[in-house]
């Protein structure tokens, strides 16, 4: 495995770590789930030219161009929960509640 597959797994590994251990406010995770999806996509593009796999090296463009789409809905999800309910604690926020 090259270094670089290992730092970027080492970074999806601290992603998810702090997935796990910051789950109180909603823009923390939205964060942190973006850091996972990022090292994800230069995981794959740096795979796909260590192996000299050249037929597709627009897949991590377009997915990258798809997260930025997730990203602006979900911080447009922060910012009408916000309006809402006050702030982005995730305890306050509730399904059976609109």
């Amino acid at each position: 495995m090259p270094m670089i597959l290992f730092l970027l797994s080492l970074s999806f590994s601290l992603g998810l770590l702090g997935l796990a251990l910051h789950r109180t406010h909603l823009l923390s995770i939205l964060i942190c789930m973006e850091s996972m999806m990022l090292s994800l996509y230069l995981m794959m593009a740096s795979f796909m030219s260590s192996y000299n796999i050249l037929t597709s090296t627009l897949l991590p463009i377009l997915l990258l161009a798809l997260s930025a789409c997730e990203a602006s809905a979900g911080l447009a999800l922060l910012v009408a929960t916000s309006r809402t309910h006050g702030n982005d604690h995730m305890k306050n926020l509730s399904l059976l509640k609109c």
